[in-house]
C-alpha cells in the first residue's frame, strides 16, 4: 500500500513538473514574441518618419489644424448644412445601390464557392483545394486595388467599384460560409442521398434550411462593411458619395461645410445600417 501511495505522489509530483514546465515554455515563447513584435513596430515606425516629407513629431502638434478649419467654417455657414445634406442624398443612394449590388453578387458567387470547397459536401472533392485558393486570391487584394486596375479597362463609374467591391466579398464571405457549412448536421444530407436526390437538391434542401440564419446575418454584416468601401472608393473616381466629398475637400476653403455634411449624412447611414442589421442579425441567428 505504503509503495503504491508513494508512486502516485511521485506521478502526481512529475505531471505538476511537467505543466509548470509547460507554462514556462508558453510564457518564455509569448515573452519573445512580443519583443519581436514591439522591436518590428519601432523599426517600422522609424523607416516610415525617415521616409516621410515632414517628421511625425514635428508635425504632430498640427494634426488638429484640418479639422478644426473645417469644423469653424462649417460652424460659421450651419443654416447651410440642412440644404447639402439633402443634396447628397442622390450621391448616397448611389453609393448604397453599389454596396447592395456586390454584396448580393458576393454573397450568390460565395455561397457557391462555399459549397464547392467544403469537405464533405463538395461535389467534386478534388477541387477543394483550387477552390479555396480562388476564394484567397479574391480576399487578398483590397478593393482600392482592383478598382483601380478596372479603371483602365472599363473607366471611372459606380460598375468598377461594385465589381471591384463583389469580388472582395466573394472571397471573404466564402470563406466564413464554408466554416458555417463545415459545421451543418450530415443526417439530412444522408437521407436525401439515400433516396436519390442530386447534389443540388441536397444543397438545397439538406444543407441551406440549417446555413441559412448565419450566412444571412454575414451577408448582412458584409453590407455594412462594403457601404465604407464604397465610399471610400469614390476617392478614386468610382462615383457616389465618396466622390463628392473628394470634389469638396479640393475646393478647399468655402467648401467645407458642404464636407461636414456629407460626413453627416455618411455617418447617419452607417449608424441606420448598423442597427438595422444587428437587429435582424439577432433575430435570425438567436430567434429574438
Amino acid at each position: 500500500m505504503s509503495d503504491a501511495t508513494l508512486n502516485s505522489t511521485s506521478d502526481l509530483q512529475r505531471s505538476q513538473d511537467s505543466y509548470m514546465d509547460l507554462v514556462r515554455r508558453k510564457r518564455m515563447y509569448s515573452g519573445i514574441i512580443v519583443v519581436v513584435f514591439v522591436a518590428l513596430m519601432v523599426s517600422g515606425f522609424n523607416l516610415a518618419d525617415a521616409r516621410s516629407a515632414g517628421g511625425f513629431w514635428d508635425g504632430i502638434g498640427n494634426i488638429f489644424q484640418f479639422p478644426g478649419e473645417v469644423v469653424r467654417e462649417a460652424g460659421q455657414k450651419i443654416q447651410n448644412l440642412p440644404g447639402l445634406m439633402l443634396g447628397a442624398v442622390p450621391s448616397l443612394i448611389e453609393t448604397l445601390n453599389i454596396a447592395l449590388a456586390a454584396t448580393l453578387i458576393g454573397a450568390l458567387t460565395g455561397g457557391v464557392f462555399a459549397l464547392l470547397s467544403t469537405r464533405g459536401l463538395a461535389r467534386w472533392p478534388r477541387l477543394i483545394g483550387l477552390f479555396r485558393r480562388m476564394m484567397d486570391v479574391l480576399r487578398a487584394f483590397p478593393e482600392i486595388v482592383i478598382a483601380l486596375v478596372l479603371i483602365f479597362v472599363m473607366g471611372g463609374g459606380p460598375v468598377p467599384a461594385m465589381i471591384a467591391i463583389a469580388l472582395h466579398t466573394t472571397g471573404a464571405l466564402g470563406k466564413l460560409f464554408s466554416e458555417v457549412a463545415e459545421n451543418a448536421d450530415s443526417k439530412p444530407i444522408e437521407g436525401l442521398q439515400s433516396v436519390g436526390a442530386s447534389w443540388i437538391q441536397r444543397m438545397v434542401f439538406g444543407v441551406m434550411p440549417q446555413v441559412a440564419p448565419n450566412w444571412s446575418s454575414y451577408a448582412l454584416l458584409r453590407f455594412e462593411i462594403n457601404i465604407r468601401a464604397s465610399a471610400i472608393l469614390g476617392f478614386v473616381g468610382e462615383g457616389g458619395i465618396g466622390q463628392d466629398l473628394r470634389l469638396a475637400m479640393q475646393w478647399g476653403q468655402g467648401r467645407y461645410d458642404e464636407v461636414v455634411a456629407i460626413f453627416i449624412v455618411l455617418f447617419l447611414t452607417i449608424v441606420v445600417v448598423d442597427q438595422t442589421s444587428s437587429h435582424f442579425r439577432d433575430r435570425l441567428v438567436k430567434g429574438r
